[in-house]
């Protein structure tokens, strides 16, 4: 089975206290995007991986293609979850950067869980995959839905909001990446930070979506102060974005546009600056067939 799992923004992302097992509360707004994956997934003897990263992700993302990959995580975790012996090979053709806030790891183990229940046969619910995809990861739940969603809790509460795919984007990387243990103890170490409006935002995108680009932002922005993502939010504002913002804990920029082409012509400049960018758009869904 081979399938398209999709990219995630975060449109707001707030840090709102600490629990004492370390754990981070957060409140976020979680948006699927047309930037994908390609994961394909086969009956095998034992559990395998492979990956396949574009000549630009190569230098700047080393990906774990073993046993240290979510994929493979997932994919271990669904046999012995079920009880079932025997294995899969899972290859993973890189379209979503990683270090990059973007879920790329979590859309991939969705996807191998999804993939494993329709070749299986067992057509467990999204609820229980969704309970199996915690396991792995805080954001893998969310995968098995896509779309828009509220997001709280660490990551377990999610509730859908209204649709706000159509939009079009403008996905901007350079070569920092921030892993997400550091970026936390920065917020931790933050004092008197200036909180997102998560509430504001929520309510226009079911009320008055047009509106919603007014009220994106990170609180990670404070936190890691990185200077490419302040040169490339600054771009994109320049190119006409509506509004631009760092997601996930870093360290990929998103910017708002009204049209394609605008978004197709910032693109086009930073492509040619040498950063990574990408014109795509919000989408209802995570996964898409081939």
């Amino acid at each position: 089975m081979k399938i398209k799992t999709a990219a995630k923004i975060n449109l707001v992302l707030d840090v709102t206290g600490r629990l004492e097992n370390g754990y981070h509360t957060i409140e976020s707004v979680f948006q699927t995007v047309s930037l994908y994956d390609e994961v394909t997934v086969e009956s095998a003897q034992e559990i395998s991986i492979s990956c396949e990263l574009p000549e630009e992700f190569a230098s700047a993302d080393p990906i774990p293609c073993d046993e240290r990959n979510i994929a493979y995580k997932a994919a271990k975790l669904f046999f012995e979850e079920n009880n079932i012996q025997g294995g899969c090979s899972i290859h993973i053709k890189k379209g979503i950067p990683s270090q990059a806030g973007m879920g790329g790891g979590s859309t991939d183990a969705a996807a191998v869980l999804h993939c494993l229940n329709v070749i299986t046969g067992l057509d467990l619910s999204i609820s229980e995959l969704s309970a199996m995809g915690k396991k792995l990861g805080a954001d893998v739940p969310f995968f098995f839905t896509g779309g828009t969603a509220y997001v709280g809790g660490i990551g377990e509460e999610i509730a859908s909001l209204s649709d706000y795919s159509g939009r079009h984007l403008v996905i901007a990387k350079g070569n920092q990446g921030v892993s997400t243990a550091e970026a936390y103890s920065r917020i931790d170490a933050l004092e008197a930070p200036v909180h997102p409006k998560t509430h504001r935002l929520v309510r226009s995108v079911n009320v008055a979506p047009d509106e919603a680009y007014k009220y994106v932002g990170n609180l990670f922005e404070q936190a890691l102060n990185l200077d490419e993502v302040e040169f490339l939010k600054a771009k994109l504002l320049a190119k006409g974005a509506l509004s631009a913002c760092m997601t996930g804990s870093g360290s990929a920029v998103f910017g708002i546009f009204r049209t394609r082409d605008a978004a197709e012509k910032c693109a086009r400049s930073l492509r040619s600056s040498g950063y990574f960018a990408q014109a795509c758009e919000t989408v209802s869904q995570s996964f898409v067939n081939v």
